[in-house]
């Protein structure tokens, strides 16, 4: 056998450079790059491989671990996963920082692989800088906090470990069914020990993505529970975008006649306009898909992990006699609730069952298609409605949401994560062309918007990437904006200031309580409580003095001029706008499960308790 002595860092490099990933005959790259922060840990043994060897590996300074996870995770979403960012760190802290972000891809079903330095193997000069020690187990160090959030975990402690923790860890990142973070632990003495590597480990790879079809059992299943229904309705989440099937499920519900909803990772998979797109399904989800859910003797789920916010927590989620059928290619995520699995590929599987209903001349009924219109009809003028509305306080959140959504481009991406906006934005943003909509909300996780803006930039980078945030997440993490300043990787933040964390003080009161502890305010000396007068941030200022040219818009007329300023801008821009606290649109035909106190000494709360237990008798249980 032919071999070639490379350190083990030097082979990972290697190893990565050659890694490809093929579906429906078309091959990708599927390492792109790497982000990194060096350290003791990493730097003279994987930093001196990305430098001195012949790659191909875009390496790319970051200046937050979790800030990278979330460029790299929004790269692979953005992508449909078929390319992804590794991410490399120190030991300690640095690889600490790495475990929000692992469980931000892996809850969204997407391919990160994070490379943490690690302590010796040899424990020679333990305990060594940042090491954390158990006195229980030896083997044990910070780097182990990744396993319950990755889905595939490997230390390799000697360098020809190295050639079975990567074929495992690439058959976990190109699995669609398992994939996720996946963590390769790399000791500082191991990266730098050589070893006589066979060379056709490097020859390149191609991991093929083949289709799952549905068995002929299933394909009937599915034509027959579809054929019996009288009001059937799709919800299309996110494994229609993964499977590249958006034509396809537009074709299916034009075809047939069938109203689909859309989860945050399904959303744009659909124009707005379709005739069968009835919008987002859920707690942040329009009226029409809801009134339909609630109502449907048949929800045919796709490429959805119906989470509770899909699902409204499991209440008014179909009629009493309702069933569910999941065509999923994950049989974990395909049985949720009690559903029949179809277990296939999203595309794959609707055109198998395409054909079935073709055959039985299958519509559904024309009084059913004149109610989806007419709620449809009847939410598209709400949408309208709340794009419009004003308030003589402030600005609207709904009322800016809709001068951005008309003044960026169809092709562009707006990207989100947390707070009120993306309950505004599934409800009311208008896509129509697919990719154009891009939320994190497995997990959603606060921090996520700026570094996914990169992230997006990375994937798209002919568009303009949009980041829509809320003070409360920009102020939490906004590291990677200098990143696209250092990268030349120009991205657009639009951020609403409305003093804190209203979506939160909004649930507070929901439940019987008075705000407390959730907007930006002083703490005042005669309450010794966060209710003194607001702190005033200047995020003009703030995001400027990294070379960020930035706007401030007084109002909406302000903003629409500001966008289109910015467009001309070659560097990343800052929008800053008021938005007036409580404008965002409220919950439709919706319900959210929430632990509320059983016993209080305010009796708003004791109430709101009680109409929680209620409804929750109302739920399905399973």
């Amino acid at each position: 056998m032919n071999t070639v002595k490379l350190t083990m860092a030097q082979a990972l490099v290697k190893f990565l450079d050659n890694q490809f990933v093929e579906i429906d005959g078309v091959e990708h790259k599927f390492v792109q790059g790497m982000f990194g922060i060096f350290g003791h840990g990493n730097v003279t043994g994987l930093g001196e491989a990305l430098a001195y060897t012949d790659n191909d590996i875009t390496f790319i300074q970051g200046h937050n671990e979790q800030g990278m996870v979330h460029a790299a995770t929004a790269y692979a979403k953005q992508r449909n996963r078929l390319g992804i960012y590794a991410c490399t760190t120190s030991v300690g802290p640095g690889a600490l920082n790495l475990v929000t972000g692992a469980a931000t891809a892996t809850s969204n079903r997407i391919p990160v692989l994070l490379l943490p330095g690690d302590t010796f193997a040899s424990r020679q000069p333990d305990p060594v800088l940042q090491q954390i020690e158990d006195p229980t187990d030896f083997s044990v160090t910070a780097n182990d906090a990744l396993r319950p959030v990755c889905k595939y975990w490997d230390r390799v402690n000697r360098p020809e470990q190295l050639i079975t923790a990567l074929m495992n860890a690439f058959r976990v990142l190109t699995d669609p069914v398992d994939t996720g973070a996946v963590a390769v632990c790399l000791p500082q003495d191991a990266q730098a020990e050589a070893y006589e590597y066979p060379v056709e480990f490097f020859n390149k790879r191609i991991w093929h993505l083949d289709r799952r079809s549905l068995t002929e059992r299933e394909i009937n299943v599915a034509a027959q529970s579809i054929t019996e229904a009288k009001r059937p309705i799709v919800i299309c989440g996110g494994g229609v975008q993964y499977s590249l099937a958006c034509d396809t499920i537009r074709e299916f519900a034009n075809e047939f006649k069938i109203p689909v909803s859309e989860t945050q990772a399904g959303k744009s998979a659909l124009p707005w306009n379709d005739p069968w797109n009835v919008g987002g399904s859920g707690v942040t989800g329009a009226e029409s898909a809801n009134v339909l859910l609630r109502d449907a003797d048949l929800i045919f789920a796709v490429g959805t992990r119906l989470s509770d916010f899909t699902t409204l927590s499991k209440r008014h989620f179909g009629a009493d006699s309702s069933r569910i059928i999941c065509l999923n290619v994950s049989s974990f995520d395909g049985l949720k609730m009690g559903a029949e699995l179809l277990q296939g590929d999203a595309k794959l599987g609707l055109t198998q069952i395409a054909q079935a209903l073709r055959s039985a001349k299958y519509s559904t009924t024309e009084a059913y298609q004149q109610e989806v219109a007419k709620v449809k009809q009847a939410w598209d003028a709400e949408v309208d409605r709340l794009y419009a509305e004003s308030s003589e306080s402030g600005n609207c959140q709904t009322n800016i949401l809709g001068i951005v959504n008309s003044a960026v481009d169809k092709d562009d991406t707006i990207i989100c994560a947390a707070g009120s906006l993306p309950g505004d934005l599934q409800r009311l943003w208008r896509c129509e062309v697919p990719k154009s909509y891009h939320l994190e909300y497995a997990f959603s996780c606060m921090g996520y918007e700026v570094a996914a803006g990169l992230g997006v930039k990375l994937a798209k980078p002919d568009n303009e990437s949009w980041v829509i945030v809320g003070d409360g997440s920009y102020i939490m993490l906004h590291s990677e904006l200098l990143t696209s300043i250092q990268e030349g990787k120009k991205i657009n933040i639009i951020l609403l200031d409305n003093y804190g964390y209203q979506c939160i003080k909004n649930l507070q009161m929901s439940q019987g309580a008075e705000h407390f502890g959730n907007e930006r305010r002083f703490r005042a000396p005669e309450t010794n409580r966060l209710d003194g007068s607001r702190i005033e941030v200047d995020f003009c200022k703030y995001a400027g003095a990294l070379g960020v040219k930035t706007f401030f818009a007084h109002n909406t007329e302000e903003l629409a001029q500001c966008i289109e300023s910015a467009k001309l801008e070659t560097v990343s821009t800052l929008i800053e706008i008021k938005a007036e606290p409580g404008t965002m649109s409220d919950g439709y035909e919706s319900w959210w499960r929430v632990g509320v106190a059983e016993t209080s000494n305010r009796e708003d709360i004791c109430q709101a308790s009680a109409e929680m237990q209620k409804a929750i008798s109302e739920t399905r249980k399973y």
